[in-house]
């Protein structure tokens, strides 16, 4: 039995979506507008006007949270006649289903395998080694992140046209043609594989691809702006006979080209769909008016857009508050003295959420938060002290501070590569058990007495060698613990390893362990650190009760939070520089996409904050408040400068304040601020 209250609560335009059956269907859907209400109310419609059996129903998301949510959704709705929409789920999930019918189209047979990216690395790890191929020039994950972008636009190997530009690709083609037959020697697709696999079947066959472009009489598609080419491609395959595609989505929260999508397929829906019926979802159901007016002032700056204006029935509610600190260490005490004062008598910590644009901001506010012990969590990513590469510098610091930590011998002793196997390691433990050693004093005491095999001996040599040599460094030539642990990361070889492996992930690597150097410098010395770290690392991580939530501004989208700090909004930072200077416009304008998805995940309110000084990779940089900022509407904003001044040591400046003051009677950061929005 259907649930007639479907229809309920909606507002007109979210019914008109509803009723609007036939033909392509665009819904420009704002953040908080109910789009999954909107998509699971349309196909409890089409069922109930017997447009389509549910099995003639085609419902695609991009994670397995949102199908499970619109499958509950709708099970809600239709009771028991939910369970015929067999074809409602992610890109992945249903292009596994239609390849396991077609698979011997694709060389393979229906039992096939779908590897993980473990699975995907051991593989190219074995080809390279075969091929002669040095993985410490090109990592297996650089490999298979060329291999993906190629997935992604369609191109089998021998359909792939290489990019003159690129000195890696003419390398990594030949891998790719290996490995596409490896994987079909094993009877496995890997997950790039699912949805190529699937559209070269509809391409090349047409009575399969007249079979589902028949049957799916409807299609529906959520977060239609994050497709890539592929996915693009394969609903249009499958919506060639009816045409009845309807695809919802929000351009102004396309933030993820890096991973392939391409806003394009958003922007020209209406060109490649005939007679596109547009429809805009503008009531937000989230965020008060002052909120909502910040994000589409700041928004309408961009020009590749659909275009909407967000408006609410909610009350106006705070301004915006825009802050500005000394520096980046203010910045922290500064937003924990807000939940703490203020926030914390309001809401609750799980109801609030600092949102950062790089992982590495939230080094300061975790250092604050263990102070003051504010209890928090990291969303999609891990905390900054338990990073493999903050862990391995440490292990060598602690080592070096003393030997007797056999933890840290382990961790670090073939890091980077030193020939030093497993085999070695337990011969180690056992000569350091029978004699009551510690591990480093027993492979001093293994080399002298040559129970070393040679090629590890070479290495093992070099290690303790260096362990004495930067003890010494310490000790005698009272190097400070910043300096050492820049000797150590040059003359292990770590910094070498990181920096001429070309790897996706090792940029992060390096700018956290800049980050890392940075913090060690509040630090009188190598023991106060070490303490510090200890403690830091210590902490309960099974909390009972709240948290505050820390996490990139890409992993908040589809979150919502009644109060969002967003911090560090400077030029270079936010919009990032890198961003900027790769992709020049097209980068600017996904920047400010995600200052917009940001700043829409906050319901109640929303803080936004900058520092006119940020201790980046070692040194103070003098900071300039983001282009963004001169975007937000003067009308409902709060503006305050936190500043602690030679001439007004106790006083704390609001931005508003008249322009004709001379430059002496206020901060420095206040004057450059000012001299910035002039």
């Amino acid at each position: 039995m259907i649930n007639k209250d479907y229809m309920e609560n909606l507002n007109e335009p979210q019914k008109e979506a509803v009723l609007h059956l036939d033909g392509p269907l665009l819904i420009v859907a704002g953040a908080g507008s109910g789009k999954t209400k909107v998509l699971t109310s349309r196909i409890a419609n089409i069922i109930k006007e017997k447009k389509a059996f549910p099995n003639q129903i085609l419902a695609v998301t991009f994670t397995n949270k949102a199908a499970k949510e619109m499958q509950n959704r709708v099970s809600n709705i239709l009771g028991s006649a939910a369970t015929g929409l067999s074809w409602l789920g992610t890109f992945h999930s249903i292009c596994a289903k239609l390849l396991r019918k077609h698979a011997s189209a694709a060389q393979l047979n229906s039992n096939f395998t779908i590897i993980d990216t473990d699975d995907q690395i051991r593989l190219i790890k074995n080809i390279c080694k075969a091929e002669n191929v040095d993985i410490k020039q090109l990592s297996p994950r650089f490999i298979l992140a060329i291999l993906d972008r190629w997935k992604n636009k369609g191109y089998y190997p021998s359909e792939v046209i290489i990019n003159k530009k690129d000195i890696y690709e003419k390398t990594i083609l030949p891998l790719y043609k290996i490995y596409q037959q490896k994987l079909t020697d094993l009877n496995s697709c890997d997950f790039g594989d699912l949805i190529l696999h699937t559209v070269k079947i509809l391409e090349n066959y047409s009575d399969i691809r007249e079979i589902y472009s028949k049957n799916f009489k409807y299609i529906l598609v959520d977060e239609y702006q994050d497709t890539n080419f592929i996915q693009s491609r394969w609903l249009n395959l499958l919506s060639a006979k009816n045409k009845n595609i309807c695809c919802v989505g929000d351009d102004d929260q396309s933030i993820y080209s890096w991973r392939g999508a391409e806003i394009k397929n958003f922007l020209e829906f209406d060109q490649v769909y005939e007679n596109t019926k547009v429809i805009r979802l503008e009531q937000n159901y989230r965020s008060s008016q002052n909120i909502l007016s910040v994000a589409s002032n700041l928004i309408a700056n961009n020009q590749n857009r659909v275009g909407k204006t967000l408006n609410t029935t909610k009350e106006e509610g705070d301004l915006v508050q825009l802050n500005c600190f000394k520096n980046g260490k203010d910045e922290a005490i500064g937003v924990s003295d807000e939940i703490e004062k203020k926030i914390q008598k309001k809401f609750s910590y799980n109801n609030v959420a600092i949102l950062v644009r790089a992982i590495f901001q939230t080094r300061e506010f975790e250092e604050r938060f263990l102070k003051i012990g504010m209890p928090y969590r990291i969303l999609g990513g891990t905390k900054f002290y338990e990073r493999a590469e903050i862990k391995d510098c440490v292990a060598y610091l602690r080592l070096i501070y003393q030997e007797k930590d056999d933890l840290a011998f382990e961790r670090i002793i073939n890091n980077p590569k030193r020939a030093i196997g497993d085999s070695t390691l337990k011969n180690i433990h056992e000569f350091a058990k029978e004699n009551n050693l510690n591990l480093e004093r027993a492979s001093v005491k293994m080399l002298e007495q040559n129970l070393i095999k040679p090629k590890a001996k070479i290495g093992l040599g070099f290690f303790v060698n260096s362990l004495n040599k930067w003890r010494n460094d310490l000790k005698i030539k009272k190097s400070n613990h910043v300096k050492l642990l820049q000797i150590v990361l040059d003359e292990s070889g770590y910094s070498a390893m990181l920096k001429n492996k070309k790897d996706l992930d090792n940029e992060n690597r390096l700018e956290n362990i800049k980050e890392l150097l940075s913090a060690m410098k509040e630090f009188d010395n190598l023991e106060s650190f070490l303490e510090h770290v200890s403690l830091a690392t210590s902490v309960d991580q099974e909390w009972d009760g709240e948290k505050v939530n820390m996490m990139t501004m890409h992993a908040a989208k589809g979150l919502e939070f009644d109060v969002v700090f967003l911090p560090g909004w400077e030029e270079g930072l936010f919009p990032h520089q890198k961003s900027i200077e790769e992709k020049g416009q097209k980068g600017l304008e996904e920047e400010r996409r995600l200052a917009y998805v940001g700043i829409t995940r906050a319901k109640q309110k929303a803080i936004i904050s900058f520092s006119m000084n940020r201790f980046y990779q070692g040194d103070w940089i003098d900071s300039m408040a983001s282009r963004f900022i001169d975007e937000l509407p003067e009308k409902n904003l709060e503006k305050n400068s936190f500043f602690d001044n030679e001439d007004n040591t106790e006083e704390d400046f609001e931005f508003n304040q008249d322009f004709d003051v001379e430059e002496g009677t206020r901060s420095p950061g206040w004057i450059r601020y000012q001299k910035r929005i002039k």
